[in-house]
């Protein structure tokens, strides 16, 4: 299919006419008023399709890095806040609840990556909590939603140990079984204070993943020198088994407040070994500074988290609206920053999921809508980038593989 979005403003830039064909960027030209789309290509016969700009922006779409699709309530009547303090707690609250919401899990899933969609995220990583009490049924929600919307979203599903590898019998094969079931991602957690044996926690994930050829996610909640700690030990099996540009850690909020020293030094070792970043934009203090990860190259993408769901009444399925919370929470107001928080939402989680794609250098960098780019595109209005995050607007048009697939928050 050949697509031709007249009239927008690529990162806010030049009225521009944009072509695409075979799901990439062909051309951007400046915008011709006079220029009528035959509708029918002359050299492929294919049929053209016109999308109006009207003078928005063109952005590339979002890629949700981090959410955990399989416990969402999106949707669904507000409940009250049951969960207590810490992972485990947490953990059991959801375990307690998750099967009795008031419609099936499946529909949920759907209909929350329905909406993700719809908003502009067409790149997603999705955790699937795989466990004793679980066993596979919440990856298999995860997977079935994949294909329903394999022509809407590229989907990854991490298998992702919430109750830890080592705390309960039988955790390990069931992880196994969700590998070859076709999980995309082998997914760890707190190796110190969660499973309390970081060797055996990380020995298992590294050697899961490398028997079936996956990258792997750490979710990494643990504090100051004991995330450190952590974080070391991941660095020690990447560079010991050559998995440079296969590991993300998530979360990871506390490893900038140790010392401006292993600040440093935990940026440098994650650009050479090429270990990428997913936040959710929590607020924190002692993360890692945005700015000197950007200067560093050091890839880092942006996610939801959960969704109004057994964890937290937070999260509405809008990467707009979590693009907004890592500005603000790390307290940008230069246009500079506030836009680079959308290049870390777009381009830069998409270079999570791909290391061999376009990477963000600086803060300034604005890739991603230029010829030979995918075309997995945004269009969002907005007077300039900045303003477009503050305000959150609706009129926004999806486009996925150089096809609609969204128009106005419905899809298509």
């Amino acid at each position: 299919m050949n697509t031709l979005i007249r009239a927008v403003r690529p990162w806010g830039q030049t009225l521009s006419d944009v072509t695409i064909a075979d799901g990439k960027i062909t051309g951007v030209e400046p915008h011709d008023p006079a220029r009528i789309a035959p509708s029918v290509d002359a050299v492929t016969g294919e049929d053209v399709t016109v999308v109006e700009g009207r003078g928005r922006l063109l952005v590339p779409s979002f890629s949700d890095v981090h959410v955990h699709l399989d416990s969402t309530r999106i949707g669904l009547p507000f409940r009250e806040h049951t969960g207590g303090p810490g992972v485990w707690t947490m953990m059991m609250n959801d375990r307690q609840n998750w099967r009795h919401a008031e419609v099936p899990l499946q529909e949920r899933v759907n209909d929350t990556l329905g909406r993700m969609i719809a908003r502009g995220t067409t790149r997603v990583r999705s955790y699937a909590q795989v466990d004793v009490d679980c066993r596979l049924e919440r990856f298999d929600s995860l997977l079935a939603a994949k294909e329903q919307f394999k022509d809407r979203a590229d989907v990854e599903i991490i298998a992702f140990p919430q109750a830890g590898l080592l705390l309960e019998e039988g955790t390990v094969p069931l992880m196994e079984e969700a590998l070859k079931a076709g999980a995309n991602v082998m997914g760890g957690i707190d190796p110190c204070s969660l499973d309390r044996d970081p060797a055996r926690h990380l020995d298992i994930v590294f050697g899961l993943a490398e028997k079936y050829q996956v990258p792997i996610d750490i979710h990494l909640h643990e504090p100051g020198e004991l995330g450190v700690f952590s974080t070391d030990l991941v660095l020690e099996r990447t560079r010991a088994l050559g998995m440079q540009g296969k590991v993300t850690m998530s979360h990871a909020y506390q490893l900038g407040s140790v010392s401006e020293a292993t600040t440093r030094r935990l940026i440098e070792e994650f650009a050479e070994l090429d270990v990428s970043l997913a936040s959710v934009a929590p607020s924190v203090s002692g993360q890692l500074p945005i700015p000197l990860l950007a200067e560093a190259c050091v890839r880092m993408g942006l996610g939801e988290d959960g969704q109004r769901d057994y964890w937290s009444p937070y999260g509405n399925t809008d990467m707009l609206d979590r693009t907004w919370q890592l500005a603000f929470t790390h307290g940008f107001r230069r246009d500079e920053l506030i836009e680079h928080c959308l290049a870390i939402a777009t381009v830069g989680g998409a270079s999570v999921l791909d290391p061999s794609a376009t990477r963000l250098k600086g803060t300034a960098h604005r890739p991603g809508v230029e010829a030979r780019d995918p075309a997995d595109l945004l269009l969002l209005d907005g007077e300039t980038v900045a303003s477009a995050v503050m305000d959150r607007g609706t009129d926004r048009t999806v486009i996925h593989r150089g096809k609609v697939v969204a128009d106005g928050l419905q899809l298509v």
